[in-house]
């Protein structure tokens, strides 16, 4: 079970970035004042009292008249319905009541999803109060008053949030099934995957992008042992605009990557590694989730004793920044190695789940510091005393040193280099952290 999700719908100019940032913690959106300018990043994670969960910004409607908003804002509404666990829906007290929110509200109430109604602008509470009562109207509960831009009223808004997320129930921690999420560009042959390991057509496939309609989960047997496919769904009409398609489709990818074991990023072996590609392949990165790259249609590409090798290189180029994922070449046509797809999800699981023993970690550390000096500045030198693995999926370790700017990135990146030599840890990304510890005597 991966962190709740929640997602923010609304009008242009109601404020959504400005709280998406606010709850981020960082200038992640593009905020202006002009309408329809949120781009960039678009999910991030939040943390209150005792949850975690993912934030969304469904975003993308660009003010060209009533019409287009209207059904821009449905399409972000759907697009909420169908991924979020709690819908946040924001309005504006200074614009007040609005006929687009009251279409939306009723597209909201009948997908029975949690939504908290979130009323913001709301700069001092006695001089707007009385036009934020005017928002009971939408029949989708309370609102609740906030100041994205002051951050008055955030806290519980998220109080409410919250306590709409699902409880984690006894079932959920004790299913063992290693999850497996699917996720590429629309058309790279996700579903055809799926639907070629089980033998039948269940996913809608069609040659349109984003035919696939919604995220399933399939389940899988090989050899006797269970495992749970989470298809990343298209979209459920091709969108007009290229942008918003690769929007979607990335707000689909970070829900379904958050609750999977292993992320399989599917690329289309014609087309080559795109930049989309990057950046899908990088939500599952940055969660730390364990990664096989699947080159799907290799069937048609023409080959001779070089072409494996010319092609892995090109694929690690451009995602140099995971150098332990597995490739694997398959074609979901022809059903050719995607059998093996199994032995390679078993072992990057194995790898996840890894745990090293203190003192082993220890020595591989304290010979790879003899081999190679840790760095120093201005005359002092970083020690390093001591190692430990703390949890598993990802792996992550912290290391205690006697002064953490001393630590380079490039000095980490050489003692994971050295675990991985000892360990393999193939398939999976490793999380280091350091601590400062003073010296004994001192």
């Amino acid at each position: 079970m991966g962190k709740p999700v929640a997602a923010i719908v609304g009008r242009p100019n109601v404020g959504k970035s400005t709280l998406f940032n606010a709850l981020a913690g960082e200038m992640i959106s593009i905020v202006k004042d002009t309408p329809g300018v949120t781009r960039d990043r678009i999910y991030a994670d939040v943390s209150w009292l005792d949850r975690k969960f993912t934030l969304i910004d469904t975003g993308g409607i660009e003010p060209e008249s009533k019409d287009i908003i209207l059904s821009q804002m449905r399409e972000q509404a759907q697009i909420a319905i169908d991924t979020a666990d709690v819908i946040v829906f924001i309005t504006d007290v200074r614009q007040g009541l609005v006929d687009a929110d009251s279409k939306v509200a009723d597209m909201l109430r009948r997908s029975g999803k949690p939504v908290v109604l979130v009323v913001n602008k709301v700069d001092s509470f006695e001089k707007y109060m009385p036009d934020v009562y005017e928002f009971y109207n939408l029949g989708i509960g309370e609102p609740v008053p906030v100041s994205a831009a002051s951050r008055l009223g955030i806290g519980d808004m998220l109080d409410e949030v919250i306590s709409h997320f699902p409880q984690r129930s006894e079932d959920e921690d004790e299913d063992e099934r290693p999850r497996v999420a699917i996720v590429g560009k629309p058309n790279v042959g996700k579903s055809s995957i799926i639907n070629k390991l089980l033998g039948e057509q269940r996913v809608i496939v069609s040659d349109v992008a984003g035919t696939t309609r919604d995220a399933v989960d399939t389940e899988i047997i090989h050899d006797g042992k269970e495992y749970v496919f989470i298809d990343t769904a298209g979209l459920r009409r091709k969108s007009r605009i290229k942008e918003e398609l690769e929007r979607y489709s990335i707000i689909r990818t970070v829900t379904a990557v958050e609750r999977a074991d292993v992320v399989l990023v599917v690329i289309d072996a014609v087309e080559g590694v795109t930049e989309q590609d990057a950046k899908i392949a990088g939500i599952a990165h940055e969660r730390g989730k364990g990664i096989i790259i699947v080159v799907n249609k290799w069937d048609a590409i023409e080959k001779n004793d070089k072409t494996m090798r010319e092609y892995e290189s090109r694929v690690r180029q451009i995602l140099s920044y995971m150098p332990y994922a597995e490739i694997m070449y398959v074609s979901a046509e022809t059903g050719q190695r995607l059998s093996k797809l199994f032995d390679k999800i078993d072992m990057v699981i194995e790898n996840q789940t890894l745990r090293i023993a203190t003192g082993v970690l220890n020595e591989i550390m304290m010979e790879a510091a003899a081999l190679q000096q840790p760095p120093s500045d201005k005359g002092k030198r970083l020690k390093l005393f001591y190692i430990t693995q703390v949890s598993v999926k990802p792996p992550t370790f912290v290391i205690f040193v006697n002064d953490k700017e001393l630590m380079h990135f490039s000095y980490i990146r050489y003692l994971e280099n050295r675990i991985r030599e000892a360990f393999g840890f193939r398939g999976t990304s490793l999380k280091f952290f350091i601590r400062e510890r003073k010296e004994k005597g001192r």
